[in-house]
């Protein structure tokens, strides 16, 4: 079972900004980030199950990670495949600002998983490194509930790969600051999206 918790609220965030792995500054949680963060590790408490804690390298991730740690009593593993898309030069921007500057790139970018913002990464590029860490989790690992602490792009690939459905899928679904989804996989080679963008625990 994979337990997907996308990180709590940046700053970038808040204001809509595109904010992927190669911006200059790796914004951290904002203060409203930290109590989802907290909320959230309340709710996994509650739930239970957890073994095993996942992150992003990126800060927002880590730190959502190690409140979500300490809570479960479990150690944070840090995991470069989770990282954000490296969204090149739109990184910072928000999506009407790419779309004045960059509407030839843009519309490419959503119409094809293969198109990357300038200097940036694909979503397949994205899904090429997701694809064998979750892989190489499942066979080291078949029984365990993992947590997997991360950003839009590689939980929602995680949820898109479980429903079978095209990259371009990516698009109709919504992951909010802190949501937690659910993947079940089975020894069959199946899997099952049980849950997604959950936000209960935040009211």
């Amino acid at each position: 079972m994979l337990v997907l918790l996308r990180h709590g609220e940046s700053a970038l965030t808040a204001q809509k900004r595109f904010s992927g792995s190669g911006a200059a500054v790796d914004p951290p949680l904002s203060e409203r980030g930290l109590r989802q963060a907290a909320q959230a590790a309340a709710e996994l408490a509650v739930r239970g199950g957890v073994q095993a804690v996942v992150s992003s390298p990126l800060a927002r991730c880590r730190r959502t990670a190690e409140i979500a740690a300490e809570r479960l009593g479990v150690p944070v593993e840090v995991e470069p495949a989770l990282r954000e898309t490296d969204f090149g030069a739109w990184e910072g921007l928000t999506f009407a600002e790419v779309r004045e500057r960059f509407p030839d790139e843009l519309t490419a970018w959503l119409r094809s998983p293969d198109a990357a913002p300038p200097g940036g990464e694909s979503i397949a590029e994205v899904e090429r490194r997701v694809v064998p860490w979750r892989d190489a989790l499942l066979a080291a690992a078949p029984e365990r509930t993992v947590l997997v602490v991360s950003h839009v792009t590689p939980l929602k690939t995680l949820a898109r790969l479980a429903l079978g459905a095209p990259a371009q899928a990516l698009f109709r679904m919504d992951l909010a600051p802190a949501s937690l989804s659910e993947v079940a996989h089975y020894a069959d080679g199946n899997a099952s999206l049980r849950m997604l963008n959950m936000t209960s625990h935040l009211r």
